[in-house]
């Protein structure tokens, strides 16, 4: 039976890391990139909307830091593990 590949939702201020981070993610079949997110504010939406497994977030952001974005991640219903 194939694995069903991990949904992973990246966060980071700066679109070079997200679209780096994802093209290597995207050659391994164990994982699907499902969203990514340029603000703490919209890892939130894209959290709530896509449902990932796994969210790789930067702790440095503008307005809403990685601490804050991980607090109000940590109060969803379906809550995804986190790696900072």
């Amino acid at each position: 039976t194939p694995v069903k590949p991990r949904r992973i939702l990246l966060v980071d201020d700066h679109a070079l890391v997200r679209r780096g981070l994802a093209a290597l993610l995207r050659t391994d079949g164990r994982y699907s990139v499902v969203g990514e997110a340029g603000s703490g504010e919209m890892a939130i939406v894209q959290a709530v909307s896509e449902q990932p497994d796994l969210v790789i977030l930067d702790l440095s952001m503008p307005r809403m830091d990685g601490l804050e974005t991980l607090r109000r991640l940590r109060t969803l219903p379906q809550r995804p593990k986190v790696l900072i």
